[in-house]
């Protein structure tokens, strides 16, 4: 007899991709939050690591070094803000 049922083929983890990415995403919004942005770069980026660290990420250093590159964003802003006596800053 013929079996007439497909093989299984297991599916791939979507929560550890997405995390994955996730972990790349906000080291990338990180880094380009300290040249642009910082304001709402960096938040996003902090939010992005820990969501992904949070779902088991592979790729942690990349969620730590956006976590630390999204607190960087918000303390140059602060420090710019602080020298130049402006709710802003530009280069």
């Amino acid at each position: 007899m013929m079996q007439l049922t497909a093989p299984v083929t297991p599916r791939p983890q979507t929560r550890t991709r997405d995390a994955d990415g996730m972990a790349v995403a906000s080291f990338i919004l990180g880094l380009l939050g300290l040249l642009v942005l910082n304001l709402f770069l960096g938040p996003i980026a902090i939010i992005l690591s820990l969501v992904s660290l949070w779902r088991g990420t592979v790729r942690k250093g990349r969620a730590y070094l956006g976590l630390a590159l999204g607190i960087a964003d918000l303390a140059v802003l602060a420090i710019a803000m602080e020298l130049s006596n402006t709710i802003s800053w530009s280069l």
